[in-house]
């Protein structure tokens, strides 16, 4: 058997000397090289979308992918077919940094540490953000404790996300396909997220990027979110597939000016 790895990862071959696997390393960013061509099995991270249509168009043995990514979107969207192929994600090896990510997300909206970077960058010092403050003021996002915290997509960053929100004494709840109990957390089904939205202080998106999910948060849900209500979108969805449908919400344009503030990160 042979398999195809990139050169973005580093592996330790010589761990793997002994078995019945012929290794053959490839540059994500670069057409495939004919020694691996051949590859029944092929491993990938980072790749460009030219070098995944390369491998889709002549890999013609290939019998089994192995994505090192939460989902293989990028792969799928290369031209290889599910149907005729073992496709595997790297499920669960990013939890912890996503989640932390959103952690840090989260309290930089709150506690407004992206105002501070501002004016520190403009050398000035932001009085209104020191001093006595009000402690948990209604209308505003502003700490953890007591916070309404909605995550859309309750997988596995959100159940590691989840235990560390509520330690910080935040409310969790979550959306997924389907309702219930997971790891203590109430989870609804997407038919309760007109009830859910207008109670959410943050709205954490952990959404995978696939037709299922395009154009899920609508003018329409994008209006039921309160007026102080954050976005953090740490999953694969593309908020800004549709701008045109966003821009007809005039929530979303205002928040670009300081009655929303919203974080894309991909």
């Amino acid at each position: 058997m042979k398999l195809s790895y990139p050169t973005s990862l580093k592996l330790d071959t010589k761990s793997l000397e002994g078995f019945s696997v012929e290794l053959v390393a490839y540059d994500v960013k670069e057409p495939l090289p004919e020694s691996a061509i051949d590859a029944e099995c092929l491993v990938t991270w980072t790749n460009t979308p030219d070098n995944l249509k390369d491998a889709a168009k002549r890999m013609k043995k290939l019998r089994w992918i192995q994505s090192l990514a939460a989902g293989p979107n990028d792969v799928l969207n290369a031209g290889f077919s599910a149907s005729e192929l073992t496709i595997c994600t790297g499920s669960g090896l990013h939890d912890r940094t996503v989640a932390e990510h959103a952690l840090g997300l989260l309290l930089t909206a709150a506690r407004r540490f992206h105002e501070m970077r501002d004016y520190q960058l403009q050398g000035k010092w932001p009085g209104h953000l020191g001093g006595p403050q009000p402690d948990r003021p209604a209308g505003k996002f502003t700490t953890l404790r007591d916070a309404r915290i909605l995550i859309w997509g309750f997988g596995n960053i959100a159940k590691t996300l989840a235990p560390w929100l509520t330690s910080l004494g935040a409310h969790v709840r979550g959306i997924a396909r389907n309702a219930g109990i997971r790891d203590g957390v109430e989870v609804y089904s997407e038919d309760k997220l007109s009830e859910l939205l207008p109670e959410t202080d943050a709205l954490v998106m952990i959404l995978p990027g696939s037709d299922a999910t395009k154009h899920v948060l609508n003018a329409e849900r994008l209006k039921q979110l309160p007026n102080h209500a954050w976005i953090v979108n740490v999953g694969e969805y593309d908020l800004e597939q549709n701008p045109s449908r966003f821009q007809e919400n005039e929530m979303f344009a205002d928040g670009f000016m300081g009655k929303r503030t919203w974080y894309f990160c991909r």
